[in-house]
């Protein structure tokens, strides 16, 4: 269904993979609700999703940028303003990457080159991209940037590994961030704290799987999919969230104010 949320409004869509991505999830709902948008990824993800398909589908532009490059974000920025025809909307960070957990390496044992790489992108980027708007004042007043986390920002999920500071990191540069940009050009920043989801991205966490089922039988909802995510990512773009800014917004089914739940407590019991 659709409302007409997004009717004239321009944006960014960084991370659209494949079908199973939030980002592309994403782009398909802001498409409905009347939202024109560039597509971005990193040139060798581009190489291996599927990021013509969506474009094609949605009408949409490309333009590919390595998002660690301050470079590459300034001409995304220049010429997303070009090709759409004004200033900005919207941008949904939707990238994030560990070469430690990639490469298997347990979070007592880490490469710091590695480190370094997975913050640069899952982070780092978040800023670098900011900085690159506010400089070239690409945002309308009331715009909305929103990037995608984790709970593991806030609590310890063992096999999620460098991921969690990344995320941490993350949450962090967008209230800093988002206090500037709110002050200055009324532009509002927030991050979406999803549920597991199995995205290409998240399948490559050691027990994926299982993190699934067991928040899953946590939340009261049970798990928010990719679709619902983007819903959710839909109505902070829309003008219906003006005053929503420096959040980080749990979108779990309810899971990040559970202790236990009845589900979990069962599996623990003797029958």
């Amino acid at each position: 269904m659709s409302y007409n949320l997004l009717k004239g409004k321009r944006g960014i869509i960084f991370g659209a993979l494949d079908e199973n991505s939030i980002a592309w999830k994403t782009a398909e709902r802001i498409h409905e609700e009347g939202g024109t948008f560039v597509l971005t990824n990193a040139p060798i993800a581009m190489r291996m999703g599927k990021i013509k398909d969506l474009a094609e589908k949605t009408g949409s532009e490309i333009i590919p940028a390595d998002a660690t490059k301050v470079e590459d974000l300034e001409a995304l920025v220049d010429g997303a303003m070009e090709k759409l025809g004004g200033k900005l909307d919207f941008v949904l960070h939707s990238i994030g990457m560990s070469v430690n957990v990639r490469k298997g390496n347990h979070y007592t044992d880490m490469n710091y080159d590695y480190t370094t790489k997975g913050w640069d992108v899952s982070a780092v980027s978040f800023h670098k991209t900011m900085q690159s708007l506010y400089k070239k004042d690409a945002m309308n007043e009331w715009g909305s940037i929103v990037a995608l986390t984790y709970m593991a920002a806030q609590r310890v999920f063992p096999d999620y590994n460098d991921m969690a500071d990344n995320k941490a990191y993350l949450e962090s540069i967008a209230r800093s961030f988002g206090y500037f940009f709110g002050k200055d050009k009324k532009v509002r920043v927030n991050t979406i704290s999803q549920s597991p989801t199995p995205t290409t991205a998240g399948q490559g966490v050691k027990g994926f799987d299982g993190f699934i089922a067991y928040a899953d039988k946590m939340s009261p909802l049970g798990n928010a999919t990719a679709l619902d995510c983007a819903n959710y990512t839909v109505s902070l773009f829309s003008d219906l969230t003006k005053r929503v800014t420096l959040q980080n917004l749990f979108h779990d089914g309810g899971f990040s104010n559970m202790g236990v739940s009845q589900a979990v407590m069962e599996t623990f019991m003797d029958e």
